[in-house]
């Protein structure tokens, strides 16, 4: 079934959302992951938006240039419904609440930098000083 134009179905969204987050969690530009797969920067923003579908075959490349395998994208879908909700339309994939800190972009470069400390004293210095500047005891 194809679908209408103007309307971005709740999985495409799904996996432009992981698409971005891999990207981001290598510390990748939209301009690196580009060329990596042969597609103009402008491609890649449009399928992290859901703008654009992507072909399984340019999926399969994405993820060979991220690193990862296919099933990394559409890891947390909800399947394995039972018979008489597969064809319910009205099951969406959830979206992500405007203040979860989880969702941005932000949050993922900060995990991925302090990962690339080189050494867990300077893991443990950072989180001694973000621990003191929001003033958690724990």
């Amino acid at each position: 079934m194809a679908r209408k134009a103007g309307i971005i179905n709740s999985v495409d969204n799904y996996i432009a959302q992981r698409l971005q987050l891999r990207r981001v969690m290598l510390g990748m530009t939209q301009s690196d992951l580009a060329k990596r797969c042969g597609v103009s920067f402008q491609q890649i923003q449009k399928y992290e938006t859901a703008g654009n579908r992507i072909p399984a075959s340019r999926l399969f490349d994405l993820s060979q240039a991220l690193e990862t395998s296919v099933a990394f994208f559409f890891s947390g879908l909800p399947g394995n419904f039972p018979p008489e909700t597969k064809s319910n339309r009205s099951m969406r994939v959830s979206e992500p609440k405007e203040n979860d800190p989880l969702s941005k972009n932000e949050t993922l470069q900060l995990v991925n930098l302090y990962w690339n400390l080189p050494n867990d004293e300077q893991r443990e210095m950072v989180m001694k000083m973000l621990k003191t500047l929001t003033g958690n005891k724990e």
